[in-house]
C-alpha cells in the first residue's frame, strides 16, 4: 500500500521503490493473486528481491506517483533475513516523500488566513457536534455539502469561462495532475 494524502489523493501516491544497481527502476512486477483476470501490479522494492525471474534492488528511495523520486539507500541484503523483508527501514524514504508533499503543499494557491482559521474552527466544532449531537451534525454536514457545491459550481463556471484555463497551471495551484484539475471543474459544473 502506498502513502497518500486526503488533499492530493493519487495524484501525489507515495511507495518505497526500487532502485537496480545501475541506477534506473525496474519494470512493475505482476502478481497472479488468484481468482480473476486481475494482477496485483507493483513498483515496490519488495518485489525485487532476485526471485522469480525479477530482477534484486541495490537500494531503496521514496517514488510519487507525480514522478518524484528521493535520494536512494542501498539494501543491506546481507542484514536482512530470507523472508524478513519487513525488516528493512524505511523511514528514511517516508520521511523524503513528506517533505515532498510539504513542498506540493507550499506550492499549492493558498487560503486567506481568515478562510483557513475558519476552516480549522469549523472541523473542530463539527466534530464536537457529532459526539454530543450525531444528528444536528449530519444536518449541519449536509448544509455545508450544499454550500461547497454551490460555491464550487461558480468556480467551476469562472475557470471554464475564462477559456485560457491551462489544466497544468490550475493542477499545479491545487496540489493534483492537470487531468484530476479538469475532473475536479467537471464535477463541479455537473452540480445543480
Amino acid at each position: 500500500m502506498g502513502w497518500t494524502t486526503e488533499e492530493f489523493g493519487e495524484s501525489h501516491e507515495g511507495i518505497v521503490g526500487a532502485v537496480l544497481a545501475d541506477g534506473s527502476e525496474p519494470k512493475p512486477a505482476y502478481f497472479d493473486i488468484g481468482s480473476g483476470a486481475e494482477m496485483y501490479r507493483t513498483c515496490e522494492w519488495w518485489a525485487y528481491d532476485g526471485r522469480m525471474s525479477r530482477p534484486r534492488a541495490a537500494a531503496v528511495r521514496a517514488a510519487c506517483s507525480c514522478g518524484w523520486r528521493g535520494p536512494s539507500t542501498p539494501v543491506p541484503w546481507d542484514e536482512l533475513a530470507e523472508d524478513g523483508l519487513e525488516e528493512l527501514d524505511v523511514s528514511g524514504p517516508r520521511r523524503d516523500w513528506s517533505e515532498h508533499i510539504r513542498t506540493v503543499e507550499g506550492r499549492t494557491v493558498p487560503l486567506p488566513d481568515d478562510l483557513a482559521q475558519l476552516l480549522s474552527t469549523l472541523e473542530e466544532k463539527l466534530f464536537a457536534l457529532a459526539e454530543d449531537a450525531p444528528a444536528a451534525a449530519l444536518r449541519a454536514v449536509a448544509a455545508l455539502d450544499r454550500l461547497t457545491r454551490r460555491a464550487g459550481r461558480e468556480a467551476a463556471c469562472l475557470i471554464e469561462e475564462d477559456g485560457d484555463q491551462r489544466w497544468d497551471d490550475l493542477g499545479r495551484a491545487l496540489g493534483i495532475d492537470a487531468d484530476r484539475a479538469r475532473s475536479l471543474v467537471t464535477r463541479y459544473l455537473l452540480f445543480h
